[in-house]
């Protein structure tokens, strides 16, 4: 277990909501495809999606399509603006395949787990502030980030409760679509799957501001690295 835990006072949504952000993917400096993260209201749920998709020449020898989805419920959590409730990831990364869900049963403190592809399905214990890969991004960016100080959540992937660092490494200034904008730069230290099939560390560029607008990621795959830059979006 971590020596550290984040204190549980009511986190005010840091972002807009509805938000859409739309990304370049370079492989090695070349483009290699889009990606685009949005979260939007949805009557007494907040849902938010990610997805990645390899351009049309990246596709002859590997294709990414993949698709991430949450679903969270308004005004159930102590620390969030919302609690997951269904997850679901679908992979297509050249032969790798995936395709998986989570329920959440906040109340039971259960996780039931189903692998679609295996015909799989088992329950695990949760606790009570347990958060799925894609909504804890966006928690993340409620927090106040101090360099040097590392931030810790507990999140629910691959069959297993995860209790997660993000280290807050150095601000930096950097070009991006909104102009030259200082950045806080965090590493998630993920032991889950997720997308990209990640070999190595992941770098998150956010904005020094309120919103912490991920204008850039980085992570590396099986081969290289792979960088998402910001070049569109309602924020």
């Amino acid at each position: 277990m971590a020596l550290f835990c984040i204190v549980l006072a009511r986190a005010a949504s840091a972002f807009a909501i509805p938000e859409r952000l739309v990304y370049d993917l370079t492989w090695t400096g070349v483009k290699a495809g889009t990606a685009t993260l949005e979260v939007a209201n949805d009557m007494d749920t907040i849902r938010m999606i990610s997805t990645a998709r390899s351009a049309n020449w990246v596709s002859v020898f590997y294709t990414v399509e993949d698709r991430v989805e949450t679903i969270l419920a308004k005004g159930k959590s102590a620390i969030f603006i919302a609690q997951p409730r269904n997850y679901r990831m679908k992979i297509r990364e050249g032969r790798h395949r995936r395709d998986k869900e989570v329920i959440y049963d906040h109340a039971r403190k259960k996780a039931t787990f189903i692998d679609h592809l295996d015909n799989d399905r088992k329950e695990f214990a949760i606790n009570e502030h347990t958060f799925d890969p894609l909504s804890v991004l966006y928690y993340v960016r409620t927090l106040k980030l101090d360099v040097g100080r590392s931030v810790y959540m507990e999140l629910f992937d691959s069959r297993k409760l995860w209790n997660v660092e993000v280290q807050v490494l150095r601000k930096e200034r950097i070009s991006s679509i909104l102009g030259e904008v200082d950045t806080v730069v965090i590493k998630p230290l993920l032991k889950s799957e997720g997308i990209f099939n990640r070999k190595g560390d992941m770098l998150i560029w956010l904005t020094d501001d309120q919103k912490k607008i991920p204008v850039r990621m980085q992570t590396k795959v099986a081969v290289g690295s792979i960088t998402a830059t910001l070049v569109d979006g309602m924020y």
